[in-house]
């Protein structure tokens, strides 16, 4: 068995893949543990990764999806290929530091912690700053959740107050702890706790499938922890706030639209359950 079951996951994103790609392989040059890195597709090659990836990193596992079949089916079609000891998603849009030893550190935390089902670094932004990747289940922030996609929370005082609560900004973020949930960008899940809870959540084709997951996971008994001391560079392209105003984001914008779906299933699935579990 695998240690881990690392996937990239593209989309017209061939240049983001073979960055990222080059930064994990130097990562883990002189890692203890067996992983294997694998890069599903669900743009059907028509950006050329498959031939970018023969030619520069042939040793890589190229998985076409056969269609964009969204983000947790194309990531689960992956994992379920390759059992391991974890599963790990990594965004095409992230950088692992030079000499940071960055999936080393977060393998060695998981298993060190064996009750933790679920993991993710601090996340930042390509400048250095701190990019908010673990949220809160607090009912009333969810709730404003699309209005921040849309960016309300910069014109608003009211959907900022709930904004800020969703990203846990009243709290260190140089602190190991457990949260409600960690961004999908980067995430580290146990295979004790996926035999028990499943996968992603394919109902949701992109956005809150990583929300759904961790709450399973606590649902479950499994605790999911922000782990800061590992840090990875993130670009976040924030797709579904390109079009200002609500009304013209939903007409004009397909991605809002996506993700305003998901989060209508979201809030359907979860309508009884708005309990926390962490602080």
């Amino acid at each position: 068995m695998k240690d881990v079951n690392l996937v990239f996951l593209n989309f017209l994103s061939k240049n983001d893949i073979i960055r990222a790609l080059d930064s994990v392989l130097k990562d883990i040059a002189d890692c203890p543990y067996d992983i294997k890195i694998t890069v599903a597709d669900n743009s059907m090659n028509k950006d050329g990764l498959k031939e970018a990836l023969a030619e520069k990193f042939p040793n890589i596992p190229y998985f076409n999806c056969g269609d964009n079949v969204g983000f947790g089916r194309g990531l689960n079609m992956v994992f379920k290929q390759e059992e391991a000891r974890y599963y790990m998603t990594l965004n095409p849009d992230t950088y692992l530091p030079d000499n940071s030893h960055t999936i080393e550190r977060m393998i060695k935390f998981m298993d060190e912690h064996p009750k933790v089902g679920m993991m993710g670094p601090k996340i930042l932004n390509m400048d250095g700053s701190l990019q908010y990747s673990c949220y809160r289940f607090d009912f009333p922030s969810i709730a404003i959740k699309p209005l921040k996609q849309i960016n309300w929370d910069k014109k608003y005082a009211w959907v900022k107050k709930y904004s800020d609560r969703l990203m846990m900004k009243d709290f260190d973020h140089n602190e190991t702890r457990p949260v409600d949930w960690v961004m999908g960008s980067v995430m580290v899940a146990r295979k004790g706790a996926v035999d028990e809870v499943g996968f992603f959540d394919e109902r949701y084709f992109m956005y809150m499938e990583d929300s759904d997951w961790c709450r399973r996971m606590w649902e479950a008994g499994w605790a999911v922890y922000y782990f800061p001391e590992v840090q990875i560079f993130h670009a976040h392209g924030r797709l579904s706030a390109q079009v200002p105003g609500a009304l013209r984001a939903l007409l004009k914008n397909k991605i809002a639209r996506i993700h305003l779906m998901s989060w209508l299933k979201y809030m359907w699935k979860w309508r009884t359950n708005n309990k926390y579990y962490s602080v």
